[in-house]
């Protein structure tokens, strides 16, 4: 596949994954989930884009469904799309075009490094996160919290709640899976996926459980961190119905600020679109940071329709 920056399209197994994982180290937008072992983890598969001696690179998550190859955005994976330094607009529009045409549907979500001026992405839009640095010191912190979330974690102290880390994750993908009920919860298979990864990860310091508990000892907030790139992931959240009404969740995440205020920690919230939780985020001072959505659909004429 030849293109101005040398593109080349390789199956996983012609990856060569430390010089793939050395790109995601360096690149000025890497993160967590362009990692080989995360893709590996949480991916039913995936192909890549490289670019050079892996100078950019661009995972390519797929499936297939009713002889159809798409592209699909894994479940635990906020986001992914092309690494690198120096990324411009003319590298970012020529790796989507080198997008392999055998992929009929295109639904992923891009990294923030990879923003186009007025969406020339196709049929893309920008979704939003939430970060919250944790540079400064506590107290300067916590002066950015919104005064409703302070009296949300001053109720939960006088609740008797407290923080416990290293819950049982099997804990936590339970309340996660209850509070999901309403929505369009992950499948039992992502979460057995998510429940591997923190184990592998757990014992090299990159993953973290938190949980807080009632004066009854019932677990009422719970989530699990993943950290990388000097950020911490809010990965998984799993909270009991009645930890809004007690403060729990506001009183886990300031536990989290406060125990890592003063580092080079970036808090990742991951999100989001839903107003409640963009409403939860911000309260914490957050800043929004916009990434892309994109959708190419390729499908024949007599299939478009399902995906309009």
């Amino acid at each position: 596949m030849a293109t101005p920056y040398s593109i080349q399209y390789l199956n996983r197994r012609q990856i060569n994954i430390a010089k793939w994982d050395q790109c995601i180290s360096n690149a000025a937008n890497g993160n967590i989930y362009g990692y080989s072992w995360y893709l590996d983890a949480m991916s039913k598969n995936w192909d890549a884009l490289v670019s050079g001696d892996y100078e950019m690179v661009m995972p390519l998550t797929w499936n297939k469904k009713y002889g159809f190859y798409y592209l699909y955005q894994p479940a635990f994976t906020a986001s992914s799309g092309i690494y690198g330094n120096q990324l411009n607009d003319e590298i970012i529009k020529t790796f989507i075009q080198a997008i392999p045409a055998k992929f009929k549907l295109v639904e992923i979500s891009l990294n923030t490094g990879n923003g186009l001026p007025g969406n020339e992405l196709p049929d893309s839009v920008n979704r939003v996160n939430y970060i919250l640095p944790l540079q400064e010191n506590y107290d300067l912190i916590r002066k950015q919290y919104r005064d409703n979330h302070k009296r949300n974690i001053q109720k939960a102290i006088q609740y008797g709640c407290t923080l416990q880390k290293g819950i049982a994750i099997d804990d936590i993908i339970g309340l996660s899976k209850d509070s999901l009920q309403h929505l369009l919860p992950p499948m039992d298979e992502d979460y057995e996926r998510l429940k591997k990864l923190y184990q592998h990860l757990l014992p090299t310091g990159k993953a973290a459980s938190y949980g807080v508990y009632d004066s009854k000892q019932q677990l009422m907030a719970s989530c699990v961190f993943f950290f990388s790139h000097q950020r911490a992931y809010y990965i998984l959240v799993g909270n009991n119905p009645l930890s809004k009404t007690i403060g729990a969740s506001h009183y886990l995440v300031d536990s989290f600020i406060q125990e890592y205020a003063g580092t080079n920690l970036t808090l990742d919230f991951e999100g989001s679109d839903i107003r409640s939780l963009a409403f939860f985020y911000n309260g914490f001072g957050a800043g929004i940071e916009y990434y892309p959505a994109m959708r190419i659909n390729r499908l024949p004429f007599y299939l478009k329709w399902l995906k309009k």
